[in-house]
């Protein structure tokens, strides 16, 4: 089995889906400290031709707790972000079959952020073909005192993962001879540059995977998650 484990982040670019597309089972890291200033609540899209930063407000806490434990501010108002997407995309060749989508997802119901952003990422999974089964990390059996690589390889262990793939920016984080010594191979996947047409002359990448539905077919942003990656050891 080819596991993955990441934070829940709020519409990720591609590479969190391509990451998805390359294991059996997705790991949401639920149980871990929120990180102010992160991708867990915020992204970006294209905003009169220019990266802009989207949102979810939280409501005012600790900021050692989990993801898990914090919730959406009172004050979020939903209308208003979803105007931010109407704002940025009206004109984008499929804005009128993916605005529904957008919709669906900033309109949950869910307040507790966790449970909210696991709702979006469940949607786009379907919508996208992905076969993964997504799962929480709170919801595995292992001693959750366990932090950083002892927690991951737990999960692993328990979950009967034979490969651990990540994003290339995990290089810096795992020990291959601490998974080795555990039968697990490590691996890391390295999404491709995906280039297409916005509205200006100037291309902007590595924005929320909304922006590429926007510009491109279902088929296409398909293709894309499922094919427009390599892997290395």
């Amino acid at each position: 089995m080819k596991i993955a484990v990441m934070q829940p982040y709020f519409l990720p670019y591609i590479g969190y889906f391509q990451l998805m597309s390359a294991v059996d089972r997705f790991v949401l890291f639920d149980n871990v400290q929120y990180v102010r200033q992160g991708w867990i609540n915020r992204n970006r899209i294209l905003q009169h031709n220019q990266p802009g930063v989207i949102t979810l407000p939280l409501a005012k806490d600790s900021r050692f707790l989990a993801i898990n434990d914090r919730h959406l501010s009172d004050n979020f108002i939903r209308e208003n972000l979803l105007n931010q997407f109407i704002d940025a995309y009206r004109n984008a060749p499929y804005f009128h079959s993916i605005f529904p989508v957008v919709e669906e997802i900033i309109n949950c119901s869910h307040e507790n952020l966790s449970a909210y952003i696991c709702h979006s990422l469940m949607i786009l999974r379907q919508m996208l073909s992905l076969e993964c089964e997504i799962m929480l990390s709170s919801d595995v059996a292992i001693d959750h005192k366990l932090r950083a690589q002892d927690k991951i390889l737990s999960i692993c262990s328990t979950l009967g993962a034979h490969t651990y793939i990540n994003l290339p920016g995990g290089r810096e984080l795992y020990d291959s001879e601490s998974f080795q010594r555990q039968d697990i191979n490590l691996q890391f996947i390295q999404p491709e540059y995906v280039c297409y047409r916005q509205f200006g002359a100037e291309f902007v990448p590595w924005l929320s995977i909304i922006d590429v539905l926007m510009f491109n077919s279902k088929n296409e942003v398909i293709n894309f998650c499922q094919h427009r990656w390599a892997m290395s050891g």
